[in-house]
């Protein structure tokens, strides 16, 4: 694979972008009558409609990349216009009687356990999206899809293009490291300016030691997507309410839970309330020792504030745990990080990445490798992973192309918003590479079913996080970091001791974290499981904080309004959370003291990862553990002190 279509188009202008998608849609239609008069029967008829949808769904996904990378406004216009174009193509097909019919006559029952999955799954989502109501529903379901193609859009290019900004003194500079105040320094006016991006926002609100400079850039970190928003947000709840009462479900909570492993919004909603109170009287001890350390720079405190928390939870490490997580960033520079996580990657799962700067890239910043199992094509990878004006604010994987066995082999992007080359990370940082690379990794080595509806991350949606959190477990390992966490001015790798006072560290916090995700996860599921009509948002948002979490809602604050996973999530964010359950289960298979042993990693490979979405989730679990998961490791690592 010497050059990459994906690359190509992806470098390409807006108007070839358009023809490209254009000629892919009536390539598709064309598909679409030729399967329906195809003489083929049983297996060679599911190749016939999964090659028309894989080549579909590639085009559809590398279009909502596009959206959402390039650097130029009329590409990621021309990306949103092709998304839309190619999902209403999707749309009719999965509500067309004549091909769903034709799928249904398919005899499976000699087939693989894959097949018979694949077919399975495939009814299954016909009839989910509405193919067996009467044509009259199915016109306005049709109606309703494009419109949340259109709306979803839109929700997430607010919050792309809402990136804020704070000008400060000098002085709000206080406490933070010396290569940050570096890089933001005065300007003519005395002040300098910090920006809601993450790699300002998160050592700011860590280490600033003027609360009320904290304060201003919190405020505006919850008013990205106010106000335009606020309409926004109503027309996507309302639109998928009634998606979901056409094609005969209370709530779009309960479609959307319904194929995950979790089965129902019910469930979802006991999960969050299980975990919730499981982490309740830590999540108090928490709170209280952050008081008790507010009060020592301000005795009359009665509580802490949102704009407290980062600051003061590490205050405490620093203290109380003898930690100091400025201490750990000289050893984080961002270009020795990108290559050990990837020479980690090599020996866990046996892979080889290969640097090709020949591959068109849409920015200078991006990376591009080949991933190899010895001389074997595994997939190619694009790390775009730096700030950049109308980016995509957040950190995801996104699928370029979707590989299938025998025909062309997986690609994918990470968009991440980490410091430049050069630039110190935080360990949080370091966190979030690990695991955006998790997801990376599933999509490459999972990317050769023979079903391209099987490849890559096409697991249950509760279960895609699984594999992404479990690869966070190596960032806490003292040896796995001293292989590329050396001293950026020495050269001296972190010391085991320094590794071993942040793992004794992080156990504070850990009750506090866990409730901050069921906040999100409830809010997420609370937004779409109630009637939309006469729902306010804000009002949701402030119920679910007081439920779960003890910080006060701050007026003129709407932090829900830059929550993209209320668009692509929708009711599910407690995925997180079911997911890590899972990973912390899946670990207990590792060794703690040699954590790159290949043993496991290659069996955890073999199972889940290479198995795609080949079988259930569950399955997978079971073929790695030889069990099935329980809850007992989670409970195990969140009560541990």
């Amino acid at each position: 694979m010497s050059e990459s279509a994906a690359a190509r188009l992806a470098t390409s202008s807006p108007e070839e972008f358009t023809a490209h998608a254009d000629a892919a849609i009536a390539a598709g239609r064309a598909g679409v009558a030729r399967f329906i008069d195809c003489p083929a029967s049983n297996e060679d008829l599911l190749d016939e409609f999964d090659e028309l949808i894989s080549g579909l769904d590639d085009v559809r996904r590398l279009a909502k990349a596009v959206s959402q990378f390039h650097p130029g406004a009329a590409n990621r216009a021309a990306g949103e216009s092709a998304e839309q174009a190619v999902d209403k193509l999707l749309t009719d097909i999965s509500l067309d009687v004549r091909i769903y019919e034709r799928l249904r006559a398919v005899d499976a029952s000699g087939s693989d356990s894959a097949t018979q999955h694949y077919l399975f799954r495939l009814l299954r989502d016909f009839r989910r999206a509405g193919v067996d109501r009467d044509e009259a529903t199915r016109a306005r379901v049709r109606q309703l899809r494009e419109e949340l193609v259109s709306v979803g859009q839109s929700f997430q290019r607010n919050i792309n293009t809402g990136t804020r900004a704070v000008e400060l003194p000098l002085s709000a500079l206080d406490g933070l490291p010396a290569d940050y105040v570096r890089a933001h320094p005065a300007g003519e006016d005395g002040l300098v300016r910090i920006t809601t991006d993450y790699s300002d926002y998160i050592p700011f609100m860590s280490y600033a030691t003027d609360a009320r400079a904290r304060e201003s850039l919190w405020r505006q970190f919850n008013l990205r997507g106010y106000p335009q928003n606020i309409e926004v947000l109503k027309s996507l709840l309302a639109l998928r309410r009634e998606l979901a009462g056409l094609l005969g479900y209370g709530s779009y909570a309960q479609y959307v839970t319904e194929d995950k492993m979790i089965g129902s919004d019910g469930a979802a909603a006991d999960f969050i309330e299980r975990i919730s109170a499981a982490a309740q009287d830590r999540m108090l001890r928490d709170y209280e020792m952050l008081l008790a350390r507010k009060r020592v720079d301000d005795p009359s405190a009665e509580a802490v504030d949102p704009w407290d928390t980062a600051y003061l939870e590490d205050r405490v490490r620093a203290e109380r745990f003898t930690f100091d997580s400025q201490a750990m960033r000289p050893y984080y520079e961002y270009s020795r990080v990108k290559q050990g996580l990837m020479t980690v990657t090599e020996q866990l799962f046996g892979v080889r990445f290969a640097a090709r700067p020949d591959i068109p890239v849409w920015h200078e910043s991006v990376d591009v490798y080949d991933v190899f199992d010895g001389d074997r094509l595994l997939g190619r990878i694009f790390l775009d992973m730096h700030p950049r004006a109308d980016k995509f604010s957040h950190a995801a994987m996104f699928s370029l192309t979707v590989g299938k066995a025998g025909r062309r082999v997986p690609e994918c992007v990470l968009l991440c918003n980490l410091p430049q080359p050069g630039d110190l990370l935080q360990h949080t940082e370091v966190n979030t590479f690990f695991h955006e690379f998790g997801h990376l990794i599933h999509h490459v080595l999972g990317g050769h079913q023979r079903w391209a509806a099987l490849s890559g991350i096409k697991t249950e949606w509760d279960f895609a996080e699984a594999p992404s959190q479990l690869l966070e477990e190596w960032t806490n390992d003292a040896a796995t970091l001293q292989r590329f966490a050396l001293h950026h001015e020495t050269g001296e790798p972190i010391p085991a001791t320094l590794v071993e006072q942040m793992r004794a560290a992080d156990e504070f916090g850990k009750g506090l974290h866990v409730r901050r995700q069921m906040f999100y996860a409830s809010l997420s599921l609370e937004l779409y499981r109630r009637d939309p009509d006469g729902l306010d948002p804000l009002q949701v948002e402030i119920e679910m904080r007081a439920r779960h979490i003890p910080f006060a809602h701050i007026d003129g604050t709407y932090m829900h309004l830059s929550f993209g996973h209320l668009d692509g999530y929708s009711a599910i964010y407690y995925t997180y959370m079911w997911s890590l359950v899972i990973a912390k289960d899946l670990f207990t298979a590792f060794d703690p003291d040699d954590l790159l042993a290949r043993g496991p990693a290659s069996r955890y490979r073999t199972a889940v990862l290479a198995a795609g979405g080949s079988a259930p989730a569950a399955q997978l679990v079971r073929d790695f553990l030889g069990r099935d998961y329980t809850f007992d490791a989670f409970k195990a690592w969140l009560d541990r002190n």
